[in-house]
């Protein structure tokens, strides 16, 4: 096993244990960036947000991530 085989490894396990923490993590952030732009930008915003939520999915290699 590499060294990026194991790193994922890690992050896997990390975001099995604490993929709810690190979603709920996103969507603040999509608020605060949502209000700091006025709403301006939610569309882009919520873009973002579902990518990154697809992206943590990918990495625990689960579909519960996508709330």
């Amino acid at each position: 096993m590499g060294f990026l085989d194991d790193a994922k490894k890690k992050l896997g396990d990390a975001v099995d244990k604490h993929g709810d923490k690190i979603s709920t993590g996103i969507d603040k952030a999509a608020d605060v960036a949502s209000k700091k732009t006025g709403g301006k930008y939610d569309d882009k915003i919520a873009t973002g947000k579902v990518k990154a939520k697809e992206a943590l999915d990918k990495l625990d290699n689960k579909k519960d991530d996508l709330k």
